[in-house]
C-alpha cells in the first residue's frame, strides 16, 4: 500500500500539494510536523503535514519528500482551523498565512552546496585558472557554499565558473536544507563530583593553600551556591571571585571544576518579586462584575471605559481569575510602543507568566515564545503582543484582551493575508471556547453599533481613577490668531502662555503633530517647482536633521538642495511642517527646556521606543513632540499639558472613516493629561473652531459622534449596514491597468450593480513605479459575503487567463477598514 502526505507549502498556492512518504514515515508523521519536500525544479521548502492518507493525486505524480524536520507538532489542530478561516474569509491562500503566522527561524533555508565529481576525467590543464582555484579547493574540502566559492575566487558573478564547471562535469550542485535557530546556551560551573565527599574536599582546600586565587574562586562558588540554590554561571563566579577566566581555565583542567552548558531563554524577567494587583475602585468593581455578567449571555464584551479610568486594573483582575483556572491569556495591543509600559507593569503582578512577541523581537526570541506557548510553559500563561500574536499556538486559550481596539494598527494591509486582528481574535476565542474582551476609550464605531445592538455585551466606565476631572479641551482659532499676529512660528499665543505656565510648576508637554519630517514640501518661490519622488506621486519630505529630501513610500532620498532643480533660484521655502520642525522651533523658544522626539525616525531600534519613554517618564524630557504613536494609552502621571498643533490635517482625509479617527485621536491623545490630581489641560490649534467634529470631541461627546456618523454609514451604505471588499490593481504600465481594472470592474458591475464603485484612482496614484487603481465592492446586509466572494474569485480567475492583461497585480482586501 502507498503512503502519501499532504502538506501546506508557505508560497501563495492555492491547493494542498501531495507528496509520496514510506509505510514507517506515514506512522510516525503527525498533523502540525515540518517536512523538507522538493518543490519546482530545484528548491527545497519547509512544508507543513495537513494530512497522512492512501489516495493517489490524479494529475501529477508524486514526488518523495527531502526529509523529517521535526519530532513532535509545531502547529496545533485548532490554530490550523483558525489559518483556513482567515485564508478563506480574508480572500487569500493557506500558504500566504503559514508564512505570516510562523516564526521565519521555523521556514528552514535551503542552500546550494557544491560537492566533488569523485569521477571527474579530463585533464587538470584544462580548467582555466578560477575554475582550478575551486576545483583544488574541493580537493581539501568536500562540500563548500555558494559564498565560500566566490571568496576563493574574489568575485561577485560566480555563476559561469560554476556553470562551465557542471558542463566539464567536475562538480556537482544540490540544495541543502539548514536549521536557521540556535539555542542560547550560557556555561555553568560545578565542583567535580569526586569532591563531593568531606575529606577530600578538606585535602584540595589544603593544597589549593599555595594558590590563594584558585581557593579563593572554590569558597566563593559555595557562597554563590548556596545564596542562590540553582546552578552558578561562570559569569557570576568571575564577578564574586573577582578572577580572570584563566583562573576557572586552569581549575576546569586540574578536574577540579566541571564547565558545562545549559539552554536559556533569551528574554528573561529580571524584575522584582512580583507585589499583589492593586484593590479596585468602586466604580472598577461595578465595571468588573458587568464583565463577569455579560460573560454569562455573550463570548464578546466591549469596555468603553474613558481614558485614565483604570481600565488595565479591571483587565489584571480578569487575567488572574483566567490563570488560576490554568488557562491562558493573550493581550493584544495596536503598537509595539505600548508594551514597554505594560510589560513591566504586568511583570510586576505576574514575574515570569508573562511572555511578549513583537516584531522588534529577535527570529531566535521569537522561536522561544512559540515554543513555550506551544507547550503551555508556565512562562507563556499571559502573552502580550501586537496582531500577530492571534496566529500563536495556543492550547489551553481562556481570555482574549484586545486592548485600544478602535485601532487601525490592528489591521494587516501588506503583504496577505490582510486581517484585522480584532475580529481574528474573536473568531479564535470562539474556536477555544473562550472570552474575548474588548476595551476603549473610544470604541470603533463598528465595535460600538454590535454592542447596542445586542451582539456584543456592553460595559460603560465613566469615571476616572481617583475621580480626576476629564480634561479640559479649548479649540484655539489659529486663522484668528494669524489675522491678528498672535503666532510665532505654528505656535499660537495661547498655546506659548499654557506652556510657560506648565514649565514653571514643573510639569511636562505633550505636542501631537500627526506628520513627521521637517516639511512635507520644499517650493521654489520664483517658479513655484517642488522636488518630486521619482518612483512615486508624492513630493520629496524634507528631514533637517539628516540633511535629505525623503519619500516616506518608497525610501528614495536625496541631498538636500541649495539652488531649485527647475529654474536654479536660491529662493526656496518649506510648506506645511512636521515634528522636527516642531522641534527646532521649541528649542528656539524654550531653550532651557529639555525636548524630545518620538516617530518612526527617532524610534528605529529594538529600544528605541524603551529609551524615550523611560526618558520621559523619568522626567529627563520636559517637552515630548510626537506622531500618533503617543496617543495610545500610555500613562505619563506628571502630564498636564497636551497640545494639538493642527486638528485640521486629521479631518481632511478622502475616508469615510476621517471624522470618526480624528474624534478618536484627539480623545486619546487629550487622554494623556492630567491623570493624576491636577486636571489636565488640551490645546486644539484648528483653522475652524466650530467644525462638529472637533466641537464633539472638546466636550467629550461620543454618543453624539456615533449617532451623526450611524446616521451617515447609513444612507451612503459604508460598515456596519454594508461590507466592504477593495480591488486594487497595479501595473507600471498605466494603459494596460486601466484597461485591466476596467474590464475587472464592468464584470463585477454585471454581477452586484451599482454596489461596485471605481476604478478610481486613490489620492497617490503611484507607489514604487507602479500605478494603482482601486475597485471598491460594497455587500448589502442581506446578501451571502461567501457568494459574493466565490463570484469575485470566479471572475479573477478568468482575468489571470487573459493574455494581454498578464503582470496586473491584483490584491484583495476584504473588509477594508
Amino acid at each position: 500500500m502507498c503512503f502519501f502526505i499532504d502538506v501546506i507549502l508557505p508560497i501563495p498556492i492555492e491547493k494542498l500539494f501531495t507528496y509520496k512518504v514510506s509505510e514507517k514515515e506515514a506512522a510516525y508523521l503527525k498533523q502540525g510536523m515540518r517536512v523538507a519536500v522538493p518543490f519546482g525544479k530545484k528548491k527545497i521548502y519547509t512544508a507543513l503535514v495537513f494530512k497522512v492518507h492512501n489516495k493517489v493525486p490524479e494529475l501529477y505524480e508524486a514526488k518523495e519528500i527531502d526529509q523529517i524536520i521535526d519530532s513532535f507538532p509545531i502547529v496545533s489542530e485548532t490554530q490550523l482551523k483558525h489559518w483556513f478561516w482567515l485564508a478563506d474569509y480574508y480572500m487569500c491562500t493557506i500558504g500566504d498565512v503559514f508564512r505570516a503566522a510562523v516564526p521565519s527561524a521555523f521556514l528552514l533555508e535551503s542552500e546550494t552546496i557544491i560537492t566533488r565529481n569523485n569521477d571527474f576525467s579530463l585533464s587538470e590543464s584544462e580548467l582555466k585558472d578560477d575554475e582550478w582555484l575551486v576545483y583544488e579547493a574541493l580537493q581539501h574540502q568536500a562540500v563548500l557554499s555558494v559564498g565560500e566559492v566566490g571568496a576563493i575566487i574574489g568575485r561577485k558573478n560566480i555563476f559561469p565558473v560554476l556553470k562551465s564547471l557542471l558542463d566539464k562535469q567536475v562538480l556537482y550542485l544540490k540544495e541543502e536544507v539548514y536549521e536557521q535557530y540556535k539555542p542560547k546556551l550560557m556555561k555553568y560551573v560545578r565542583l567535580a563530583a569526586k569532591y563531593s565527599e568531606d575529606g577530600k574536599l578538606e585535602n584540595l582546600l589544603n593544597e589549593l593553600n599555595r594558590a590563594p586565587k584558585q581557593k579563593e574562586v572554590i569558597m566563593n562558588l559555595f557562597v554563590l551556591e548556596a545564596d542562590l540554590k540553582k546552578p552558578v554561571k561562570v559569569k557570576d563566579l568571575e564577578r564574586k571571585a573577582r578572577a580572570s577566566s584563566g583562573v576557572i581555565k586552569s581549575l576546569e583542567n586540574k578536574g577540579v571544576l566541571e564547565v558545562y552548558h545549559l539552554q536559556v531563554d533569551r528574554i528573561q524577567f529580571e524584575g522584582k518579586e512580583t507585589e499583589s494587583s492593586k484593590t479596585l475602585n468602586e466604580f472598577q468593581e461595578k465595571a468588573l462584575d458587568d464583565i463577569k455578567e455579560g460573560f454569562r449571555s455573550h463570548d464578546v464584551v466591549l469596555l468603553h471605559g474613558v481614558t485614565s479610568s483604570g481600565k488595565t486594573e479591571v483587565y489584571v483582575k480578569l487575567i488572574e481569575e483566567t490563570i488560576a483556572k490554568g488557562k491562558q491569556v493573550l493581550y493584544l495591543l495596536p503598537e509595539i510602543a505600548l508594551t514597554t509600559q505594560l510589560i513591566r507593569r504586568l511583570q510586576n503582578y505576574f514575574g515570569e507568566k508573562v511572555s511578549v512577541y513583537h516584531s522588534k523581537y529577535s527570529v531566535n526570541e521569537r522561536v522561544e515564545v512559540w515554543n513555550h506557548i506551544l507547550t503551555n510553559n508556565s512562562k507563556s500563561q499571559i502573552v502580550l503582543g501586537a496582531r500577530s500574536s492571534v496566529l500563536l499556538p495556543f492550547s489551553e486559550l481562556g481570555l482574549i484582551i484586545v486592548d485600544e481596539e478602535h485601532e487601525t494598527s490592528f489591521k494587516q494591509f501588506d503583504p496577505a493575508p490582510r486581517y484585522h486582528a480584532r475580529d481574528a481574535a474573536v473568531v479564535l476565542a470562539m474556536m477555544h471556547g473562550a472570552k474575548t474582551l474588548l476595551g476603549s476609550a473610544t470604541p470603533g464605531i463598528e465595535s460600538y453599533y454590535n454592542a447596542r445592538t445586542g451582539k456584543y455585551a456592553l460595559v460603560e466606565l465613566n469615571r476616572r481613577y481617583g475621580n480626576v476631572l476629564m480634561p479640559d479641551i479649548e479649540l484655539v482659532d489659529i486663522k484668528e490668531k494669524h489675522r491678528k499676529k498672535r503666532m510665532n512660528g505654528h505656535f499660537s499665543d495661547r498655546l506659548m502662555k499654557e506652556i510657560e505656565e506648565t514649565l514653571s510648576e514643573g510639569e511636562q508637554v505633550i505636542l501631537f503633530q500627526n506628520r513627521r519630517g521637517f516639511s512635507p514640501i520644499v517650493e521654489c518661490e520664483t517658479c513655484g517647482h517642488s522636488p518630486q519622488c521619482p518612483n512615486c506621486d508624492v513630493s520629496l519630505t524634507y528631514h533637517q536633521y539628516r540633511q535629505q529630501l525623503r519619500c516616506h513610500y518608497c525610501g528614495y532620498h536625496m541631498a538636500e538642495q541649495k539652488s531649485c532643480l527647475a529654474c536654479g533660484s536660491t529662493d526656496l521655502n518649506t510648506k506645511g511642517f512636521g515634528t522636527e520642525q516642531i522641534e527646532v522651533e521649541l528649542k528656539s523658544l524654550y531653550p532651557e527646556a529639555k525636548i524630545g522626539r518620538m516617530d518612526s525616525d527617532t524610534t528605529r531600534g529594538k529600544y528605541g521606543y524603551e529609551k524615550i519613554i523611560n526618558a520621559f517618564e523619568g522626567q529627563e524630557i520636559d517637552i515630548l513632540v510626537g506622531t500618533q504613536m503617543l496617543t495610545k494609552g500610555l500613562d505619563f502621571r506628571n502630564v498636564t499639558l497636551v497640545g494639538i498643533m493642527n486638528a485640521d490635517n486629521l479631518l481632511n482625509h478622502p475616508d469615510f472613516r476621517a471624522h470618526e479617527r480624528s474624534f478618536q485621536l484627539i480623545q486619546q491623545v487629550a487622554g494623556r493629561a492630567g491623570r493624576t490630581k491636577k486636571r489636565g489641560k488640551v490645546i486644539v490649534q484648528t483653522y475652524n473652531p466650530y467644525h462638529q467634529v472637533l466641537q464633539q470631541a472638546s466636550m467629550h461627546k461620543y454618543t453624539d459622534m456615533f449617532s451623526d456618523q450611524i446616521n451617515e454609514r447609513q444612507q451612503y451604505k459604508y460598515p456596519p449596514f454594508y461590507r466592504l471588499i477593495k480591488l486594487t490593481f497595479k501595473n507600471k504600465d498605466y494603459q494596460k491597468l486601466q484597461e485591466a481594472a476596467s474590464w475587472f470592474g464592468n464584470s463585477l458591475k454585471n454581477s452586484f450593480g451599482s454596489n461596485v464603485l471605481g476604478p478610481e484612482q486613490p489620492p497617490i496614484g503611484r507607489i514604487r513605479n507602479e500605478y494603482i487603481l482601486n475597485v471598491l465592492v460594497k455587500i448589502p446586509p442581506k446578501r451571502s459575503i461567501k457568494e459574493i466572494k466565490v463570484t469575485i474569485q470566479r471572475i479573477k480567475k478568468s482575468f489571470e487567463a487573459i493574455a494581454q492583461y498578464k503582470g496586473v497585480k491584483v490584491v484583495l482586501n476584504v473588509d477594508n477598514y
